[in-house]
């Protein structure tokens, strides 16, 4: 690279525009999409899609709503032709939805364009030449007037070429190509020559497509230009104007933003992004912008996945894991920052009584694309506990006190050392239950059944119940002011075990008969140690009490043979 890249490249010219409006518009309603999948994009595919392709990608963009599709380039060869023609023949066209070709302007081609679309109810023909300085002397040796001439004859054959076929609505349509680096007076020049030989009304407008075939400045330079033209094209009520932005500099959904804003009625992309060198503007961000803020997009992407399974069978390209709103990690936090900000963000929503959207890190609810909330916190050596606590939550439904989460993290994280890799949600309950035997599992203590009672109302409650504590059977009694602290009376007298309640806390899994019970106690031993026990169970007693017990196998397990050690005691 150059250390003084000026002595090679020039800055783009900025647009006299003092009194811009665009800056202080908002964009309040979608603008008309046009999808160019089919022609654009297909063009830019290593290997082009075939009719099998290219009918369930026409179906997919009818399915999520898209009302104009530009369905090829008929005059590139006989699949283009027999496709869309075939289209038109088979009656696959719904009545809502308008297709579109593109033509260079020659007279054959143009002729074949029409041919392709003959038998349809409405159709736009879709024809280009190219303005700018560059293509003019570089690619064309020809001057203002020679170009114009171009524009001038091909809009002239194409409007003869529909008179010809009165049975179908013909529309029209015509893109100044490479309108960003062109002259805004001569782009205006030749348009209006276009207005002259079409003729257009406000009930049949021309749509006058202007290209960012190089995204050659910033957005707002973008902006400025459409501006520029909406104000000084005559005739606007007679003329739809649409942009087509390329994505060259990294900022084409943004250019296709503030063109909005400045002016344009329609935009023209792909579905996320897909288009030669560096893509077309993606309707799929420009669309859940829009929702983002409120607005209707007109499309529906309620089923990302299967929108994104259709996409990359037809264009054999993958669609990048951090693809705004689509991407397989898009709403996936490692940081364990990031997942503890969306765990609180998730609790306070379910809190709300309005149903307004607010969770940190998420700018819109994965729910409304058909995705499931367990894959918004995924965990690894990078994560938390508040992400590790995430994923038991959604996938065992378990609710892990604050104090208890900590404690847990510790485990999965060395464990997530050890292995070097993300963890599942199978390797994150392994680890659960290795450390806490939420399920009984292995240790001195093991319930067989109990009873509980109360002597009178008011008094001391009861508790009587059969343990195994090391393989042995062993009837246990106490009492005290509650259940945890009749049971804990009943392990000090009769095994030996002295245990502090610090914390205590149950809730419900699941809903009606099938709900289960999760019961989670924190314990403190005479040397400082705390130990956490859970468990679930159908009753919330039974939980309770297994819970109690699973800590007194991690205090044995921490500190020797339970029945031999004398901890001290804080009554629950």
């Amino acid at each position: 690279m150059l250390r003084d890249p000026s002595i090679k490249y020039r800055p783009f010219p900025t647009i006299d525009l003092p009194d811009r409006q665009w800056p202080s518009r908002t964009i309040d309603k979608a603008p008309r999409w046009l999808s160019t999948d089919m022609r654009d994009g297909n063009q830019a595919l290593i290997d082009p899609m075939n009719a099998e392709k290219k009918q369930r990608f026409f179906d997919l963009l009818v399915k999520i709503g898209v009302k104009e599709i530009e369905v090829g380039f008929p005059s590139a060869g006989a699949t283009e032709f027999d496709f869309i023609n075939g289209l038109v023949r088979a009656g696959s066209i719904p009545d809502d939805v308008v297709v579109q070709v593109l033509t260079q302007a020659r007279a054959d081609l143009i002729a074949r364009s029409f041919e392709s679309l003959e038998g349809a109810r409405t159709a736009v023909v879709h024809m280009y030449n190219a303005l700018s300085p560059a293509w003019r002397e570089i690619v064309f040796g020809m001057d203002r007037a020679g170009i114009k001439k171009i524009a001038v004859e091909g809009m002239s054959r194409m409007r003869e070429e529909a008179e010809r076929r009165p049975d179908t609505d013909w529309r029209f349509e015509y893109s100044p190509e490479t309108f960003s680096t062109a002259e805004l007076d001569y782009s205006l020049e030749v348009c209006e020559a276009v207005l002259d030989v079409i003729e257009p009304t406000p009930e049949r407008p021309i749509i006058f497509n202007l290209p960012a075939t190089i995204e050659a400045a910033t957005p707002n330079v973008y902006a400025d230009q459409v501006e520029w033209f909406c104000r000084h094209i005559s005739r606007r009520d007679s003329v739809i104007v649409s942009v087509h932005p390329h994505n060259d500099r990294g900022t084409g959904v943004a250019a296709a933003e503030l063109s909005v804003m400045a002016g344009a009625d329609r935009v023209e992309g792909c579905l996320f992004g897909n288009g030669e060198r560096t893509g077309n503007v993606d309707l799929v961000t420009l669309a859940l912008n829009l929702y983002t803020q409120g607005v209707d997009p007109e499309l529906d992407f309620s089923d990302m996945d299967a929108v994104i399974q259709t996409v990359e069978h037809c264009n054999a390209l993958p669609v990048h894991p951090r693809h705004p709103y689509a991407g397989e990690l898009v709403f996936t936090a490692f940081s364990g920052s990031h997942q503890d900000a969306i765990k609180k963000g998730f609790a306070a929503q379910a809190k709300r009584n309005d149903h307004i959207w607010n969770v940190p890190y998420l700018p819109i609810d994965p729910a409304d694309l058909g995705r499931s909330y367990e894959a918004v916190i995924r965990v690894n050596s990078q994560s938390g506990k508040g992400g590790f606590a995430w994923v038991l939550e959604q996938d065992k439904g378990l609710k892990l006190p604050k104090r208890m989460q900590a404690d847990f993290s510790q485990h999965v994280q060395a464990f997530a050392d050890q292995v070097g890799r993300e963890l599942t949600a199978a390797d994150i309950w392994d680890v659960f239950r290795s450390v806490y035997a939420p399920e009984g599992g292995n240790g001195p203590f093991a319930l067989v059944d109990y009873e509980e009672g109360r002597s009178a109302p008011g008094q001391e409650r009861r508790f009587t119940g059969r343990i195994r504590l090391n393989g042995e059977e062993r009837r246990i009694s106490g009492r005290g002011n509650g259940f945890l602290s009749s049971v804990l009376d009943a392990l000090r007298e009769d095994c030996g075990l002295v245990l502090d309640i610090e914390d205590y806390h149950e809730h419900a899994i699941g809903h009606g008969g099938d709900a289960q019970a999760a019961a989670y106690v924190e314990c403190r031993t005479a040397d400082g140690r705390t130990i956490f026990g859970v468990a679930t169970d159908p009753d919330v007693a039974t939980a309770s009490l297994k819970a109690l017990l699973g800590a007194a196998n991690r205090a044995d397990a921490a500190g020797g043979q339970a029945a031999e050690k004398t901890l001290s005691l804080a009554d629950s």
